[in-house]
């Protein structure tokens, strides 16, 4: 998808004795012209939280081609054994081949002559023609272009601009990385300003360049800013006003589709765990002190009930214990990949009061989440490193957002009331839709680039993600979802369930594909804080995967939808199976 941005002018800092107006340049190209005037209080706070922002947007931990030394090694040796060899017979082979030669000269002299005759003709027939060629200056141009984009933006044409949304309590914004791994969110709290006007609501992306960034890092504690967003622009000293600055960037489709699927991810239940900025300093240490050559590459976290939480960082077997306490009801473990993208927390140290972190469950995406007080950063990381956000696992069929639904009466909603809980939208249409179908309306808005899940408050918030509607096949429904749909009308048919001593629920049930193949029987087992401790399908797609929640089959899938539903049944006896009429039974 091709994006155009266009900008007053470009992004501006100005400074006055100690009188800083951090000015944003708002894209000219969105219908929605917000403007923003506001005092911060705690400018120190404001500039790292942006600084690391930054670091998210230019971040890239996808695998680099790495050297081959062992074969630059060979290659020397096979290099020298060839030169001996020449050495040893070449003398013989000489003597004769320059008696053919000299034959052969005598033939190639005659052809040489006519040869330069037929290039001079060539040469003046290709002057006549690059006399009236009109691209003979292009490769030049291009040259000046790209050292112009290198002097005036090093990162400009590989980086997408933040998107800065205006909420009646909140400016947040939000940011993905170049390896689509990484997702940004810092929202900061109306309270942090004193405003200077009525903000105009919307959403729209900022021009923010690494120059404004270098202006960014001068903020000193006596410096007073002011954060502006004005879709005019900004003047210079001598009050002209630069030229439009237009940026057009072909974004890859995985990029669109992650920055939505966040949101779904964010839903989804988890644990979450508090640590203060003394452990996550630990954490950040630790890799920053160590550097892993070999496999395996993981921290693995065990959670032990009313413990202090262990870290083991793998492959060096070191184990490290956080001052935080886990207040869970059940010992669990928790691997986590891609680790090395953790140190993006490490601006935030000193300014943080603390981190909170959320697991999904194994092969499952990590929110962390940093408390500044009126400012407030959410981070998501994939799976691991090299996995964006669109492999394998589709969060929105995980929390229920498959499907349509009532999406426009949704979108209606959300634009007038901007920001709204899922209970809160549930409650305005519990009298006319079905909660399932309000849930996929909500999901098509994520999907659509429309709204996005903030996890600080719980709520959904309305914002336009790109200035034009997103084409339509980034967020249709896709051949998965209508197999999910499928198979969850005959998920009820044989499904059985059977509660543990260990507190976990176990959900099987067994789909009949038809008289040509094999019925495929799906298991799931999931524990009391609503994640998957393990899984199984019998069907060919899922043997042919990782055969974990990182690439689940629409079998598993549609199973995990029905079985969230019965997450909450009580009184259940141990290790007895219960029938899906057994529970309805109880349920009534």
């Amino acid at each position: 998808m091709q994006v155009n941005y266009k900008y007053a002018s470009p992004s501006q800092c100005r400074q006055v004795n100690n009188q800083t107006t951090l000015g944003f340049s708002a894209d000219l190209s969105r219908d929605e012209k917000v403007s923003f005037s506001g005092k911060l209080k705690h400018p120190l706070l404001f500039r790292d939280a942006m600084l690391m922002l930054r670091d998210i947007v230019v971040s890239d931990m996808s695998q680099k081609q790495k050297e081959r030394p062992e074969y630059f090694e060979w290659l020397d040796q096979e290099i020298e054994r060839r030169i001996k060899t020449h050495e040893q017979y070449a003398p013989k082979i000489r003597e004769g081949l320059k008696q053919k030669m000299s034959v052969c000269d005598e033939e190639l002299s005659q052809q040489n002559e006519e040869i330069k005759k037929l290039q001079n003709i060539q040469r003046n027939l290709q002057k006549q023609i690059d006399a009236y060629d009109a691209w003979k200056d292009y490769y030049k141009i291009e040259r000046d272009f790209w050292k112009f984009i290198r002097d005036r933006d090093y990162s400009l044409w590989f980086v997408l601009d933040p998107v800065i949304t205006v909420h009646k309590d909140q400016v947040s914004f939000e940011a993905f990385s170049v390896d689509e791994s990484t997702y940004g969110c810092l929202s900061v709290a109306m309270e942090e300003f004193d405003l200077l006007q009525e903000p105009k609501l919307g959403t729209t992306n900022i021009d923010f360049s690494a120059k404004l960034e270098k202006e960014m890092q001068r903020f000193r504690s006596y410096t007073d800013v002011t954060l502006s967003v004005n879709p005019d622009g900004f003047t210079v000293e001598n009050d002209v006003v630069p030229e439009y600055v237009e940026k057009k960037i072909d974004l890859p489709e995985t990029w669109i589709k992650g920055f939505n699927q966040v949101s779904s991810a964010a839903a989804l239940d988890g644990i979450e765990l508090e640590l203060s900025p003394s452990d996550m300093y630990d954490i950040c240490a630790f890799l920053r002190k160590h550097k892993e050559k070999k496999s395996p590459r993981y921290m693995k976290w065990i959670l032990e009930p009313e413990q202090r939480i262990q870290i083991v960082f793998e492959p060096f077997g070191k184990v490290i214990t956080l001052n935080a306490v886990y207040k869970g009801k059940k010992k669990r473990e928790e691997k986590i990949w891609g680790r090395r993208r953790w140190l993006v927390m490490e601006k935030l140290l000193p300014i943080a009061k603390a981190f909170y972190v959320k697991f999904l469950g194994f092969g499952m995406p990590q929110f962390i989440r940093a408390d500044m007080g009126t400012l407030q950063m959410t981070v998501g990381f994939s799976s691991w490193s090299s996995n964006d956000w669109v492999k394998g696992t589709a969060f929105n069929i995980m929390a229920g957002f498959t499907g349509n639904g009532n999406y426009n009466e949704v979108y209606k909603l959300l634009k007038q009331q901007r920001c709204l809980s899922m209970q809160e939208i549930f409650d305005h249409f519990k009298d006319s839709v079905i909660q399932d179908k309000v849930k996929a309306g909500i999901g098509m808005l994520f999907r659509k680039g429309e709204g996005y899940f903030d996890m600080v408050n719980n709520k959904v918030r309305f914002r336009h993600l790109c200035n034009e509607p997103i084409p339509h096949q980034l967020y249709e429904i896709t051949n998965i979802e209508k197999q999910v749909e499928k198979y969850s009308k005959k998920t009820f048919n044989n499904m059985r369930v059977m509660y543990t001593p260990k507190k976990e629920f176990i959900f099987t049930t067994t789909y009949n594909e038809g008289n040509y193949y094999a019925p495929s029987n799906t298991e799931i087992v999931i524990d009391q804080d609503a994640q998957i401790v393990k899984l199984n399908c019998s069907c060919a797609t899922f043997k042919r995967g990782a055969k974990n929640i990182s690439e689940p089959c629409a079998h598993i899938l549609a199973l995990y939808v029905a079985s969230f539903k019965l997450l909450k049944l009580e009184n259940l006896e141990y290790n007895k199976e219960y029938k899906i009429n057994d529970i309805m039974e109880m349920l009534l």
